[in-house]
Parts: structure tokens; C-alpha cells; sequence
């Protein structure tokens, strides 16, 4: 790693993001947040940039040099938060919901710096058109991902749920990498102008 970039922290455990985050071609360690998840926010963007701030920031305060990048994803269908499921029945139901039917994938992220002082956040959408599956196919996959939002997993080719995605699909996987690009040369310009302001000498 170049000097100029601060050391970088992934504030989450999920090995999805873990493999996506390798493209930025920045070395990087896992601190999981543990950050509370509960929230009275309803709008899908608003409650996926609130997470992962949330999340980033509960890291970043424990690691001031460091950047720390947190992560939120939620699917979004007919007005409904679904976030991971909580059983077995709750992942077949939020299957059935989504059955046959277009959502959305909302993942916000965020990059915290200096403990916390200054943060970036993007929210990323990508729209997500499911099979129409039987009750018996439902059942079976119902309970295999409940660790994912919405209760499937996108990048399972043996997956038989997802039948089109719309938009960027490492958003549905867990980590939209554009965005995180993005984030990753505020960060850099961030600290460029900070270094330049302290070698700047003092008027007078």
C-alpha cells in the first residue's frame, strides 16, 4: 500500500463482501461492526445510508487511522423492508412475497476517516425480477440463505430464484464496488488536502 492511503477496514464479517472488496486492489481487514441494526427509518435509501454510517462509525471511533468502510443491503417490495430472514417460516414467506414479482436492492455504504470526523456515503439500487416458482420449489429453498436479504443468494448459479438483474449486480451481491470507488478517491483527495494544508506555512 502506497503511503498516501490510510489503512483500510471492511466493517463487515460477510465473506461476500469480503471477496468483492479484493477488486479495489487496496489491502484491507475485517473489524465487524457492532453497531445496533434497529431503526424507525422507512425510506429504503435514507435506512440503508443510516446502517452502514452507523456501522463505519462504531469502528472508525475504535480506529482513528484507519478508513473504515461500512455496508447495509435491504431488498424493498410493495412497500415492504425486507432484511435477512429471521427463521425458516419468515424466509418463506418474504420468497413468497417476491415470487414471480420485480424488487429492489438497496445497499447503502459508507467510508468513515479521522475516528469519524469526516464520512462519505452512496446508496446504490438495482431492480431484481424473480421466477415464478412452485410452492414445493419455494419450500425447498426456503431457509438456504438466511444470512441474505430477501432470503436468495444471486451469485449461486444453482440458485433456480433470480431470473434477471437490472443495474449493478455486486449492489445485489452486497457490495456495489462502483460506489465504493467512488468513496475510496474522496477519501484519497480527502487526505491530500489535509496533508497539503499542513505543509501549507502559517500567514505572517
Amino acid at each position: 500500500m502506497k503511503a498516501s492511503h490510510p489503512p483500510l477496514i471492511l466493517a463487515s464479517a460477510s465473506p461476500r463482501r469480503r471477496s468483492l472488496l479484493k477488486r479495489l486492489g487496496v489491502p484491507f481487514r475485517v473489524v465487524p461492526s457492532r453497531a445496533s441494526e434497529s431503526t424507525r427509518q422507512r425510506d429504503p435509501r435514507r435506512l440503508v445510508v443510516e446502517l452502514a454510517l452507523r456501522k463505519a462509525l462504531s469502528v472508525a471511533r475504535r480506529h482513528p487511522r484507519s478508513a473504515v468502510l461500512g455496508a447495509d443491503t435491504i431488498v424493498f417490495s410493495r412497500g415492504e423492508v425486507i432484511v435477512k430472514p429471521r427463521s425458516h417460516a419468515d424466509s418463506l414467506r418474504i420468497l413468497r412475497r417476491i415470487n414471480d414479482c420485480w424488487h429492489r436492492v438497496y445497499t447503502g455504504v459508507a467510508l468513515a476517516l479521522d475516528g469519524g470526523r469526516l464520512s462519505f456515503t452512496e446508496c446504490a439500487l438495482s431492480r431484481v425480477r424473480a421466477r415464478r416458482l412452485s410452492e414445493a420449489e419455494l419450500r425447498s429453498l426456503a431457509g438456504k440463505h438466511l444470512d441474505k436479504a430477501g432470503g436468495y443468494a444471486v451469485q449461486d448459479r444453482r440458485d433456480p430464484f433470480i431470473k434477471r438483474v437490472s443495474g449493478d449486480h455486486d449492489n445485489v451481491v452486497g457490495l456495489p464496488m462502483r460506489a465504493v470507488r467512488r468513496l475510496w478517491r474522496k477519501a484519497l483527495d480527502a487526505r491530500r488536502a489535509g496533508a497539503a494544508l499542513r505543509r501549507k506555512p502559517a500567514a505572517g
